[in-house]
């Protein structure tokens, strides 16, 4: 019968190898909590913010949907980051310093959550924050499908990432950014839909006559 080894009754930290063999037994237990703590700071395990979640989006604008979500996951969350992306692609109404601009206004009373914005994959940006999680709504079966196909690559180029999908509270689920920019520059009211601060800044981009301004209260 081959003799297997006993499992050893110590603490791990007392069972440290060579070449800690010199130390004593206090010494050796700061050097494993050490090394523990490092390893799970690489592994996101450890974050001096507490539990983090990742909101991303092109917020163009910012509406009370996007709101909805990250006041819900404040529930969740210790903090929230408010990660506005630089998106080559889209043509933006508003230029990221002025998304950025108007959401440190509408949360500024709201320390725990941090605004801020990033270019490239959103993997990179995530790895520098030390967040583990992505925060999306879903308004619909239809958003499913593309950011379920989106939670699946970023899992797959970060292994200890993970996507929180919530749900749209029902007041907001027809909304989108998309849409509000669309009403607006029709000349439509977004009342209700958006922050009155977005509101003005729509009513700016889109230079309506005064008497439109009026009618749809959007007069100063």
């Amino acid at each position: 019968m081959p003799k297997f080894r006993e499992r050893s009754t110590q603490p791990e930290w007392q069972c440290i190898p060579h070449p800690f063999t010199g130390y004593t037994a206090e010494e050796r237990l700061i050097i494993y909590n050490g090394v523990n703590e490092m390893g799970k700071r690489m592994k996101g395990e450890i974050n001096e913010m507490g539990k983090v979640a990742i909101y991303p989006g092109s917020f163009d604008p910012l509406t009370y949907g996007h709101i909805d979500i990250v006041e819900r996951a404040l529930d969740i969350f210790d903090n929230v980051i408010l990660a506005i992306a630089h998106d080559a692609e889209k043509k933006s109404l508003f230029t990221v310093e002025e998304r950025i601009k108007m959401a440190e206004s509408i949360f500024k009373d709201t320390p725990r959550v941090i605004v801020d914005s990033f270019k490239g994959l959103l993997v990179n940006y995530v790895e520098k924050t030390n967040a583990r999680v992505l925060l999306r709504g879903l308004r619909a079966t239809s958003d499913f499908e593309y950011e379920f196909h989106m939670a699946s690559m970023n899992r797959s180029l970060s292994p200890y990432l993970d996507t929180l999908f919530m749900m749209t509270s029902k007041d907001y689920f027809f909304v989108s950014s998309r849409t509000i920019k669309e009403v607006a520059r029709l000349g439509g009211t977004v009342e209700g839909l958006v922050p009155d601060l977005v509101a003005r800044r729509l009513k700016e981009k889109f230079k309506l006559p005064v008497g439109k301004k009026r009618l749809i209260g959007w007069e100063d």
